[in-house]
């Protein structure tokens, strides 16, 4: 555990009808204490969990548009909630990622243009010694997570389930695993996967209802719906394409 804490600077809050303030979620919020090496972000789109995990990204110096330190894309490297937060670290680490799914595409292109340049060296061997240009969308997640990730770094992950089968949704899981059984490596994953939440021992903090709460796995709607889904398909879709 490195990080310990995010603080909601709210002396410095320009106007509460203001976005990102304007989310209930993030105006209500005081300080979050984070208690476990793995802590998942859930709720609605919309809710707020994508906009505080930017801001801990931007706090972090990683950049906004996703990745580490490396600025390659300057109009995406800004966070609107970033400047109004703060983290308490103990101790605070320099290493790490951001992915962000939605434009991990951009930080794939990225890699691609650093390879062209002989003075970057060996671009690619952080991520299976392959580009991921040319692999499968979910196969460039896994060399991220496989090849990318190690120890005594903070990881913050934005929908990594978007890419990822349900079985290599488990193989990221076995991952978590491994990398933070020592206690030296950390995770914030904003998910809707009800296999990820799965994770023993995480702390699930839902941005649902206005405000941000603790959790327990069986007590969300990713597990209760999946749930009743399941055991009741036939009847859940009966239910679901009745016509009024």
């Amino acid at each position: 555990m490195f990080l310990k804490s995010i603080k909601l600077l709210k002396e410095n809050i320009p106007s509460s009808k203001k976005y990102p303030f304007s989310i209930p979620a993030i105006s209500g919020m005081d300080e979050l204490r984070l208690t476990s090496p793995v802590t998942f972000f859930v709720g609605e789109n919309g809710s707020g969990k994508s906009t505080l995990m930017e801001a801990v990204a931007y706090q972090c110096g990683f950049n906004t548009a996703g990745g580490s330190h490396h600025l390659y894309n300057p109009r995406s490297s800004q966070s609107d909630l970033g400047d109004y937060i703060r983290l308490g670290w103990m101790p605070k680490v320099k290493n790490g990622f951001f992915l962000r799914a939605e434009s991990f595409y951009q930080f794939a292109s990225h890699l691609e243009e650093l390879s062209e340049d002989p003075l970057s060296g060996d671009v690619f061997g952080a991520y299976g010694g392959k580009s991921l240009h040319e692999q499968s969308h979910g196969e460039s997640f896994l060399s991220l997570f496989l090849n990318r990730f190690g120890s005594k770094a903070i990881y913050l992950l934005d929908e990594p389930e978007s890419a990822l089968s349900p079985s290599r949704q488990l193989t990221l899981l076995r991952v978590l695993h491994d990398l933070t059984k020592n206690g030296d490596t950390q995770f914030i994953i904003a998910t809707h996967s009800p296999i990820l939440l799965g994770f023993p021992d995480a702390d699930i903090l839902s941005f649902d209802d206005e405000q941000i709460t603790k959790r327990t796995y069986e007590d969300t709607d990713h597990y209760q719906i999946t749930k009743y889904f399941l055991e009741n398909r036939e009847r859940f879709l009966e239910e679901l394409f009745k016509e009024e």
